[in-house]
């Protein structure tokens, strides 16, 4: 009975004890997180600091990587590809927005007497079907407007980013096969060694000249440039454009009037 009484009494002890432990506060986790880094193999992954004294997690798996994105919407609501070409990201379908990154509205101009002396765009012979498929026609007034023409954390490239697509794509002499749409179900036969193996998809939009007139759809896609016209340190002066052609591989970096409406092109920032 001694022994049974010294049992019960331990218990008891025990008991007390563990009542009057002293209870562990739990740390909640936060996290800061660095900017995501660039594209990777289609991935894209950031770091995460606790911010939390005393925390021993890690951020969620889920928080440090991502898929890159595969498309960008204007204010519009069109959708455009992107594409990682080099170390430049670009759009695969040519711009179509009506209005600036502000939301002011972009003139549309389908009267030809009117065309050279407003910023504005058009359609290819103001036919909105022709949009759907290639694009407004913005002249360069519209391109560089200081309230913004490309989607957010985009912009109209210059003359040097270009260069560098180009360049990439193995010089004047070719890049255009490699960056035009190939078949021939917008380009005119013979679209001479259209591969499209850049992924650029560059269309015949064809373009609106002096006096609102329209020439070239099926034939070429030519692109504005924001720089000016020979201003322009060399070796990136002599245009504000670049063209490319059905009958011919390469690129035509070109200089045209500011009037002119040309197909729109954007690269991230």
């Amino acid at each position: 009975m001694k022994n049974l009484n010294s049992i019960t009494m331990l218990l008891a002890l025990l008991t007390v004890l563990m009542g009057c432990k002293k209870e562990t506060k739990i740390t909640e986790c936060t996290f800061s997180y660095a900017p995501w880094a660039a594209c990777d193999n289609g991935i894209q992954t950031r770091m995460g600091t606790s911010n939390s004294t005393g925390c021993s997690g890690t951020p969620p798996s889920d928080s440090l990587k991502k898929n890159c994105p595969t498309t960008i919407t204007d204010l519009d609501g069109n959708s455009y590809g992107i594409k990682l070409i080099g170390n430049q990201t670009w759009t695969t379908k040519n711009l179509n927005v009506s209005k600036y990154r502000t939301g002011d509205l972009i003139p549309q101009v389908q009267d030809p007497t009117l065309w050279d002396n407003l910023t504005t765009w058009c359609y290819y012979e103001n036919n909105s079907a022709n949009g759907t498929i290639y694009g407004k026609l913005y002249n360069w007034y519209a391109v560089t407007d200081s309230r913004g023409l490309a989607p957010t954390g985009y912009h109209i490239p210059n003359n040097s980013e270009f260069m560098t697509l180009i360049n990439y794509l193995g010089g004047v002499q070719v890049a255009g096969g490699k960056m035009k749409e190939s078949g021939l179900s917008h380009w005119l036969a013979p679209n001479v060694e259209a591969t499209n193996s850049s992924g650029f998809s560059a269309l015949p939009a064809g373009m609106r000249v002096f006096q609102g007139v329209f020439a070239g759809i099926q034939n070429d896609g030519t692109f504005w440039s924001r720089s000016i016209w020979n201003l322009e340190p060399a070796p990136f002066d002599g245009f504000n454009c670049i063209g490319t052609y059905y009958d011919d591989e390469g690129i035509a970096p070109n200089g045209f009037d500011d009037q002119n409406g040309l197909s729109v092109r954007c690269v991230k920032d």
